[in-house]
């Protein structure tokens, strides 16, 4: 007999998210306990303990050292300076000093106590920054191309994404009661979701919003996304993707991350309807007793690619016709000083692992502050973690260049490309299923192979390096060139085999390798990528040819062989006849 998952029950139980939070909230507790616990991502917060600090707390007789983790809800990853501003006051006002850029174009906040939570939450609303939905079983943030381009088809792009955030966020009126009034809302009707239902989905929604050959967002990697189809320039309606997703399970075969499928054309205007209808589907049909086999990937492998379409079109009531062609994927940062098209010009700021901070040797958080406060930009956030200032006119565009100089803020650049692509999930101290560091080793990591590819003349070439402190794939680390996803304290399993333009699936190219090893077991490939490469081949593009892939890689599961024994062997793969 099926039994629905602890979390379906808490969300059933939770009277439309509100379950016992604000009477938590209220109480003397430190902590909210698992339903409540659940209900929170909803709201946009997750229940963290400052992992570092729990055998001191234990040997003192001490609970756990309970925080919080805050996160935004920016749709297409846009703020005005005014909204930075405030955040960067709330990062030291109740957080722990520091603005977190994320992967999917968002910042949040770290080491929030319980008793500053709702300040918090409040504090961003009065800027018109909502939380709600930026966590949960829902539609999470929706992403966008990055490109602060005023051209007719970014503007929609920009536009789709901000209509899709709003389309599909959640009508209780919990969120409210809680955060803002603190009081029930009266009314004589009764409270439901349209859309969603008092179970809201099985698991998280992920989308985006893109065009034609331009990945910067990684659109495939979504449960579900809209590639805008151009015609000499002109949009002409988008291809609905549907099925990716990059979390999966070490050592069980059944979980796998993988590509989405292209599975419609649909007009502009028809857009958002397109991705409520595979929203929809997935709420009817998803698993809702195992979660490690519910999101919408799995559910489409059960159905069948042609039965799941068979659905769509069953619910679709506007025209539909098959994926149109598009060009190759290319993948740009929109890093430095660039024209906007309309004489206005935006620079992007490189930022690490995106922790906007102060250190020692690095004032970035100082720098972006005066800045943002000097020159009043609006603000894009990339899912590379980076900042875009935007719609500056050429004197604010110096005033950026001399303040950046003068707290030795690096150029673009002259940043190399192992650091200059990297990404990283937060992991430890703060994330609760992270088994291994990935924030705070990517950079000594990273350079160690600067160190190497400089050797090798490789340090201009660009490179994706990613890291992950668990298979969850926050840092999107297998679609990249190479990536460190955790297995146990120390030791990461290596993948290798993706790229930049987010079109294909890497391997798990060594497994089990201690943290200080992993350098030497990737130098023979690197070395083999500098002698052999042609012109402009990336690692990931030299590693398939060598493996003479005839298709890129779509899915990889959770059990898989490495590939670095068949490398090994000439026999296999014969290197020298490959240059």
């Amino acid at each position: 007999m099926s039994q629905e998952s602890k979390v379906e029950i808490a969300k059933k139980r939770g009277a439309l998210l509100r379950g016992t939070i604000g009477e938590t909230l209220a109480s003397e507790e430190t902590h909210f306990q698992h339903d409540d616990q659940q209900l929170l991502k909803f709201h946009g917060t997750y229940q963290q303990d400052d992992r570092d600090q729990r055998i001191s707390q234990r040997k003192l007789g001490l609970d756990k050292y309970y925080q919080f983790m805050v996160r935004c809800t920016l749709p297409a990853g846009i703020l005005s300076a005014s909204q930075y501003l405030a955040l960067d006051q709330l990062a030291d006002q109740y957080a722990d000093g520091t603005l977190r850029i994320t992967t999917r174009q968002s910042i949040q906040f770290h080491g929030v106590i319980k008793n500053n939570l709702r300040a918090t939450i409040a504090g961003l609303n009065d800027t018109l920054v909502t939380t709600l939905a930026a966590c949960g079983d829902v539609q999470r943030n929706v992403m966008a191309c990055a490109a602060p381009l005023n051209t007719p088809a970014h503007q929609t792009v920009r536009r789709v994404a901000r209509d899709l955030g709003k389309a599909l966020l959640p009508e209780t009126r919990a969120y409210h009661e809680i955060w803002l009034d603190g009081e029930k809302t009266q009314t004589t009707q009764p409270e439901s979701e349209s859309f969603y239902g008092d179970t809201y989905l099985p698991r998280k929604f992920k989308t985006g919003v893109t065009l034609d050959g331009e990945n910067s967002i990684d659109v495939y990697s979504y449960d579900a996304g809209l590639m805008g189809v151009l015609e000499n320039d002109r949009l002409i309606g988008f291809n609905v993707l549907a099925g990716g997703g990059l979390g999966m399970s070490h050592g069980r075969a059944n979980t796998f991350a993988q590509l989405a499928h292209e599975i419609a054309f649909v007009e502009v205007d028809d857009a958002v309807a397109a991705i409520k209808v595979v929203g929809s589907i997935y709420r009817d049909f998803g698993n809702r007793e195992n979660r490690k086999q519910a999101r919408l990937k799995y559910l489409i492998d059960q159905l069948g690619l042609d039965r799941f379409l068979d659905l769509f079109h069953e619910r679709a009531n506007f025209p539909i016709q098959n994926p149109r062609a598009v060009p190759p994927m290319h993948f740009k940062d929109y890093l430095g000083a660039q024209s906007q098209g309309d004489g206005k010009f935006f620079y992007g700021i490189f930022v690490q692992s995106g922790r906007v901070k102060d250190t020692a040797e690095l004032k970035l958080r100082t720098a972006l502050r005066t800045i943002v406060q000097q020159v009043q930009p609006q603000i894009t956030l990339t899912a590379q973690q980076s900042i875009l200032l935007t719609n500056l006119s050429a004197e604010n565009l110096q005033t950026v260049r001399t303040i950046l100089e003068s707290y030795d803020i690096e150029e673009p650049d002259k940043i190399a490309a192992a650091r200059r692509y990297s990404m990283a999930c937060p992991a430890l101290p703060t994330c609760g299923v992270a088994v291994a560091e990935s924030e705070r080793i990517a950079p000594a990591i990273l350079a160690e192979f600067e160190t190497v590819l400089t050797s090798l003349g490789l340090r201009d070439v660009p490179i994706t390096i990613r890291f992950t402190g668990c298979p969850n794939g926050c840092a999107r680390p297998y679609t990249a060139d190479i990536a460190f996803v955790g297995r146990r304290p120390g030791v990461y399993h290596l993948y290798v085999g993706g790229g930049l333009p987010g079109n294909r699936i890497a391997d798990l190219f060594a497994a089990d390798v201690k943290q200080e090893d992993a350098i030497e077991v990737l130098r023979p490939l690197l070395e083999q990528w500098a002698d052999q490469r042609t012109e402009h081949e990336g690692l990931g593009d030299f590693y398939q040819r060598i493996l003479q892939r005839d298709f890129p890689r779509r899915r990889i599961t959770g059990k898989e062989k490495p590939t670095l024994p068949i490398l090994q062997a000439p026999t296999e793969v014969d290197l020298g006849a490959q240059r």
